[in-house]
């Protein structure tokens, strides 16, 4: 479905390529109401059904900085049908090789993070600041990579870089969870729970200096809650 999408999609990639050229904000929000109906199609086709919870906690009147722990080849799929606004989310830097996803990827304001060349990784947070503040909020994998532990509260140690967009622009951080999706694709019920949004700024002196490490203990107790109350994450 992907492959077929992006190869007929080619026309249109080309005009809203053209389009941000005079006017990016009209490229985003066509852009981004184009990706969401492929990805309802997906989702449908895989017998995913989405309850969302806490939407009432995500700003609609600025752009906010997502912060989750990837489980799943469908969080972005998820993330981008169930997130209020314009929205782009870091990827690793490979992804930029491939053809025509990689292209779709930049019309959605996805931001491609180099893992290794610190300058340039450092190049990137700059651009999601500067995306921030022109209204777009971010999305981030703190991690740095795809958590395959089986037990949802085995997280990998939340990297402290990772918050800079935050740190930087004054936005709000919004911790986000929902259930394991990997390896197989499978019929599921996804539960997805935008958490309590703060600022970094405003962290009690002794979590501040670590706003990761605090991040990562505010998703980590939204996935007790869960489990909890018996959800299958």
């Amino acid at each position: 479905t992907v492959i077929l999408f992006l190869i007929l999609s080619i026309p249109l990639m080309l005009v809203e390529f053209l389009i941000g050229k005079k006017n990016r904000r009209l490229r985003d929000v066509q852009s981004l109401a184009v990706i969401p109906c492929v990805f309802r199609l997906i989702l449908w086709m895989a017998g995913v059904k989405i309850t969302v919870k806490g939407r009432e906690n995500v700003p609609t009147d600025q752009a906010v900085l997502y912060v989750i722990s990837r489980r799943s080849y469908f969080d972005i799929l998820v993330g981008y049908v169930t997130v209020p606004s314009l929205t782009g989310f870091v990827a690793k830097k490979e992804m930029e090789k491939i053809p025509l996803l990689s292209s779709w990827m930049k019309l959605v304001n996805c931001l491609f993070l180099d893992r290794v060349n610190l300058k340039e990784g450092l190049k990137t947070i700059l651009a999601g600041i500067e995306q921030v503040k022109r209204g777009v909020s971010v999305w981030i994998f703190p991690e740095g990579t795809r958590n395959k532990n089986d037990d949802p509260l085995d997280m990998l140690t939340f990297k402290e870089g990772s918050l800079k967009i935050a740190e930087k622009s004054g936005c709000y951080v919004v911790p986000e969870v929902f259930e394991q999706h990997f390896p197989k694709i499978k019929p599921s019920h996804v539960t997805i729970t935008f958490g309590e949004p703060f600022h970094t700024k405003e962290l009690p002196p002794e979590v501040k200096k670590f706003p990761g490490a605090y991040t990562e203990e505010q998703i980590k107790a939204m996935l007790r809650l869960q489990l909890a109350e018996g959800q299958n994450l």
